[in-house]
């Protein structure tokens, strides 16, 4: 991504409205989403799109909600096959100056809220775009007709082991079926 496509993306908190909330439509270029689609593994991503709005809240933090709209287009982890998949999913994040990224001497455990962002001079619209689309994609994305299928290899000269095999009872039912027929080896 160019730094002009970056600085597009990116609100300067200081030219933010203070009293009213701040409206925003992204819809980036072809060329953008190629390049968040290469970052986020995917076959294709079409018709992103992402709005909402900024808003103060208090003085040291902004609020922002919208909504997130996308097609991508996954490769099927089964068959490889493209799946395309219609995400649509609403965003909120809360920008404040109070963040403290925890140290290594911190207890780290789950936050309760987990869309508190670190406040910098920026908010990169872009960016929040696409992590939320990262978040919101299939994770193991499977065309309809994929079936999954045993494979059986084994070097040559010998029996191939299954499943069945290497169950704990499959030994004894092969010792009883030679304790009962002892003359089939």
């Amino acid at each position: 991504m160019t730094d002009a496509q970056k600085q597009d993306s990116a609100v300067l908190v200081a030219d933010l409205p203070a009293r009213k909330a701040y409206r925003f439509d992204l819809r980036p270029a072809a060329d953008v989403q190629g390049e968040i689609a290469q970052s986020l593994d995917l076959v294709e991503l079409r018709k992103l799109r992402f709005q909402g709005t900024l808003a103060a809240k208090g003085r040291s933090a902004w609020v922002l909600e919208g909504s997130l709209g996308a097609t991508a287009v996954q490769s099927c982890v089964v068959t490889l096959a493209p799946v395309v998949s219609r995400i649509d999913v609403p965003v909120r994040r809360l920008f404040t100056a109070d963040y403290r990224e925890p140290t290594e001497s911190d207890e780290i455990e789950m936050p309760e809220d987990d869309t508190v962002e670190p406040l910098g001079d920026r908010i990169d619209l872009l960016a929040v775009a696409t992590e939320s689309l990262g978040l919101a994609l299939p994770d193991y994305p499977r065309a309809e007709d994929a079936a999954l299928e045993n494979a059986v290899f084994a070097a040559p000269d010998l029996t191939p082991m299954t499943d069945n095999d290497v169950k704990p009872f499959a030994g004894l039912a092969n010792l009883k079926a030679k304790l009962e027929n002892p003359d089939t080896e």
